[in-house]
């Protein structure tokens, strides 16, 4: 099945991530926190669990999963991840200003590559009771949402009853098609553009990004409609997909996140909301949820 406008279901030796930590680091979504930043309480590190890397032939892609948001769909990813589903799929598209996708580019259902012990089909989890939830709310008058926030360093909205992850640049997404739930996780999309917030609460959330974005959003763009690529040739593959806590401790670097309810992740909204650079003629006093990304480092 070929897809429609949204991110949609689509029917070598790897190198050592300590080395491919090494070149990413430059990654747009890596802050590097003040030497003043150093109390203990100011950063977590994300359950290796939580993490899955797609190594690509420029790079490694680092996503936090969000099993908060999305439970069943990231327990199926770790399932395909775990049973070499997605390694050698390629890129299937990179469309401007929007998405880049990966998944099984097969054209018809006699085609596709087996999904092996994975779910072939699971509810939609679009939102998420808001009972019991932490949300660290900022102030921001938002088109999409009532209140928005982070919960556990992942950019939400909520209504006051239901949460969900906002399309913030960076985030992971489950791909489907019109049925709400004809998506499983065998095919993923990341933002690469300005935030698509009219598809919050339309698809199930399952991450963001942490590292290796650049790797994903300059890749050529899809010549056919839609971004998607037209022949094999344009695609990239993945080589290899891993879940972190599949990946030998000798292998690992520490990756270390603000914590989005400390007091420093405060004083950072608040920086960012009040720019007191030289540069800023007028400075706004606002700020909206995409325009903030928890600070992150990693240590070799």
């Amino acid at each position: 099945m070929r897809p429609g406008g949204s991110p949609l279901q689509l029917p070598t030796q790897a190198v050592r991530l300590i080395c491919l930590l090494a070149a990413v680091a430059s990654s747009v979504l890596i802050a590097h926190a003040d030497d003043d930043i150093s109390a203990a309480d100011v950063w977590r590190q994300p359950d290796p669990e939580n993490l899955l890397l797609l190594e690509l032939p420029m790079g490694t892609v680092i996503i936090e999963l969000a099993p908060g948001f999305a439970p069943e769909h990231v327990a199926n990813i770790r399932t395909m991840v775990r049973e070499e589903y997605f390694n050698g799929l390629p890129i299937v598209r990179s469309q401007d200003n929007y998405v880049a996708q990966w998944g099984d580019p097969a054209e018809s259902d006699d085609d596709l590559r087996s999904i092996g012990s994975a779910a072939e089909s699971l509810q939609p989890e679009f939102e998420r009771d808001a009972d019991g939830v932490d949300l660290v709310a900022i102030k921001s008058r938002d088109a999409y949402a009532d209140v928005v926030g982070f919960v556990d360093g992942f950019p939400v909205g909520s209504n006051g009853e239901t949460l969900w992850m906002a399309h913030c640049y960076g985030v992971v997404g489950v791909a489907r098609s019109t049925a709400p739930d004809s998506g499983n996780g065998s095919s993923l999309y990341v933002t690469i553009g300005h935030a698509p917030r009219h598809l919050d609460r339309n698809l199930s959330m399952v991450g963001r990004v942490i590292s290796g974005i650049e790797n994903l959003s300059s890749l050529p763009r899809g010549t056919g409609p839609l971004g998607f690529y037209e022949s094999p040739e344009e695609t990239t593959p993945i080589l290899r997909a891993r879940v972190g806590s599949d990946i030998p401790q000798s292998e690992r670097a520490q990756i270390d996140i603000m914590r989005t309810d400390s007091d420093d992740f405060s004083d950072y909204v608040e920086d960012r909301t009040h720019r007191r650079e030289a540069f800023f003629v007028n400075p706004t006093g606002r700020i909206e949820i995409c325009n903030l990304t928890p600070p992150v480092k990693l240590t070799l």
